[in-house]
């Protein structure tokens, strides 16, 4: 079984950042992917950011260049920095760990962007 628990989210002003954290237990595989998605209102879920064990990232087009996904492998830890955030950016933000076809998640945390 795995948890995961995030942290970081909040209230923040058109241009600022933020810096979410996930921290994995469990038993984890060695092989696997952890990552970010978000949910605005009246909105589908969307990926923001994934990076493999193995050191691949990707994006969404809409937050390239603003946001920055790292993981700590050493603590099953992952972290998305956001810069220049959006008022478009106000979700809640869900990490997750996907081991084959297994994906655990987060609570979510919520970011606000709103002057």
């Amino acid at each position: 079984q795995v948890q995961l628990v995030e942290s970081g989210g909040g209230l923040v002003q058109p241009g600022g950042s933020l810096r979410l954290s996930c921290a994995a237990s469990g038993s984890i595989f060695s092989n696997n992917v952890m990552g970010w998605y978000r949910q605005a209102p009246g909105k589908q879920r969307e990926s923001v950011a994934s990076f493999t064990s193995g050191g691949s990232t990707g994006y969404a087009d809409s937050v390239k260049g603003r946001f920055t996904i790292s993981r700590d492998n050493a603590k099953n830890t992952v972290y998305l920095q956001m810069n220049s955030l959006k008022p478009e950016d106000t979700a809640v933000y869900y990490c997750y760990l996907r081991m084959g076809t297994f994906t655990s998640w987060g609570q979510g945390t919520q970011v606000t962007v709103s002057s």
